[in-house]
C-alpha cells in the first residue's frame, strides 16, 4: 500500500485516525487490519459512537451482567465499558505511539457531555478517567465551551494530554489555542515535563456546510447557490492559517524552546452529509501537513479506493477562503450565528446520545440474569 491514497496523505503530513471504537473492532481484528492496510494511526470516540456500539452489539452482554452483579449504576457501568475499550485500543496502538515519539498512536475518551458547562466537574472527571485508563497514549476529550476552556488549561497543566472537541468558529479556536498555551505554561511552573503533553484541536467540518447550504438554497440567487459546499472547507482552511499564526507567536515560540509540542488541528466530522459531494471531499480538500483527519470507516475506505489526493490543498488557499467567507456575509449569512448555534446543537446532540447510552445499559442490566 506504499503508493496508496492513504500513504500519500501520510506523506503529506496527515495523520489518519479512525472515528470509531467498539469491543467488536478490537476482538475481530478490524482495527488492527485498518492500521496495517490503511495507515490508521489513532482512534477517536464520542458518546454517539459508544451509544451505537453498545446498542448495536451483543458482545457487551456478559460485561454488563458482571457489572450489574458488582452493584454498579448504569453510569458507572458505561464508564467501565468505555475505559475497557479505550485501554484495549491504547494497547493495540502503543507501538505506533512509541514509533512516532508520542505524536500518534492516540486514543480519545470524552468526559460526560452533561459536564459541558461545568468547569470543575470536567476537571475532576478528566483526571479520574486519566487515572482509570492509565495509558500514556490516552487523550481526554473536553468540549470547547466557555466552561471547557479553563478546564482544558487546568487539565493540561496537570500533564494530561487533551483532545479539544466541538470547535466550529475561528474565534473559539483562537481561545482554545490560548487555553493550551496557558496550560503548558502552568505545567512548566508545576515542574511537569511538557514534552510528554500532546493536544489536538478538533475543528468540525461537514456540519458547517449542513447548516449553511440550506440557507444558501433558500436565498436562491446565483451568487448564493455558487457558494454551496464551500463554507466548511473555507472555515477550516482559515483555522489552519490561525494555527500557523498562533504557533509562530512570541509566546508559543518561547514555550516551544522549553519542549512544547504543537497543538495540531484535527479535522472532525469529515464524512460527507450531502450525497452529491465526493465521499472524500473533506479529506482531499483539507490535506496538509501537521494535521489529523479522523474519518469514519466509510470515508476511510472511500479515500483508499477512490484516490484523488491532490497534494496540499490548504496552504496557499487562505485568500480564496477569506473571499468565500466574505461572500457568505455579503448574502446575509452570519458565520458567527451559525457557529454559535452549531456549538449549542453539538453539545445537545452528545447529551442525547449519552442519555441513550445510559438507557441502553440500564435496560440491559435490568434484563441480565
Amino acid at each position: 500500500m506504499t503508493n496508496s491514497p492513504t500513504a500519500e496523505l501520510q506523506n503529506l503530513g496527515v495523520s489518519i485516525w479512525l472515528d470509531d471504537l467498539s469491543k467488536d473492532r478490537l476482538t475481530s481484528g478490524s482495527l488492527a487490519e485498518l492500521m496495517n492496510t490503511h495507515h490508521v494511526v489513532g482512534v477517536t470516540s464520542n458518546p454517539t459512537i459508544f451509544a451505537g456500539s453498545v446498542a448495536g452489539s451483543a458482545s457487551y452482554a456478559t460485561d454488563i451482567a458482571k457489572l450489574k452483579a458488582q452493584g454498579l449504576s448504569a453510569e458507572q457501568a458505561v464508564f467501565s465499558i468505555m475505559v475497557s475499550d479505550v485501554q484495549g485500543a491504547c494497547d493495540l496502538l502503543h507501538a505506533e505511539f512509541e514509533r512516532s515519539g508520542g505524536l500518534d498512536g492516540r486514543v480519545s475518551l470524552e468526559v460526560s457531555p452533561e459536564l459541558a458547562h461545568d468547569t470543575q466537574g470536567t476537571i475532576a472527571q478528566a483526571v479520574d478517567l486519566w487515572k482509570q485508563v492509565d495509558r500514556a497514549n490516552l487523550m481526554i476529550k473536553i468540549p470547547a465551551t466557555k466552561a471547557g476552556l479553563p478546564a482544558i488549561t487546568d487539565v493540561i497543566a496537570q500533564g494530561i494530554s487533551v483532545n479539544v472537541t466541538l470547535i466550529f468558529s475561528l474565534e473559539r479556536y483562537a481561545e482554545v489555542q490560548e487555553a493550551y498555551f496557558a496550560g503548558i505554561s502552568g505545567a512548566v511552573s508545576a515542574g511537569v515535563d511538557i514534552s510528554t503533553i500532546y493536544s489536538v484541536a478538533s475543528f468540525f467540518v461537514s456540519r458547517v456546510d449542513t447548516a449553511i447550504d440550506p440557507l444558501l438554497q433558500a436565498i436562491g440567487t446565483d451568487q448564493a447557490l455558487a457558494m454551496r459546499s464551500l463554507a466548511a472547507v473555507a472555515n477550516a482552511r482559515l483555522a489552519y492559517e490561525l494555527f500557523t499564526q498562533r504557533h509562530s507567536s512570541a509566546k508559543a515560540s518561547e514555550l516551544t524552546t522549553q519542549g512544547m509540542n504543537p497543538q495540531r488541528p484535527l479535522w472532525a466530522s469529515t464524512g460527507v452529509k450531502d450525497p452529491s459531494l465526493p465521499a472524500t471531499y473533506y479529506v482531499v480538500e483539507l490535506a496538509t501537513e501537521h494535521t489529523v483527519n479522523t474519518m469514519p470507516e466509510k470515508t476511510l475506505l472511500a479515500t483508499e479506493s477512490d484516490g484523488g489526493v491532490n497534494g496540499d490543498r490548504v496552504q496557499g488557499f487562505f485568500d480564496s477562503a477569506r473571499e468565500t467567507m466574505a461572500g457568505l456575509e455579503a448574502v446575509g449569512i452570519s458565520i458567527t450565528e451559525v457557529t454559535e448555534a452549531l456549538e449549542t446543537e453539538g453539545v445537545a446532540k452528545f447529551i442525547t446520545s449519552w442519555q441513550e447510552l445510559l438507557t441502553t445499559v440500564s435496560e440491559a442490566m435490568d434484563n441480565s440474569v
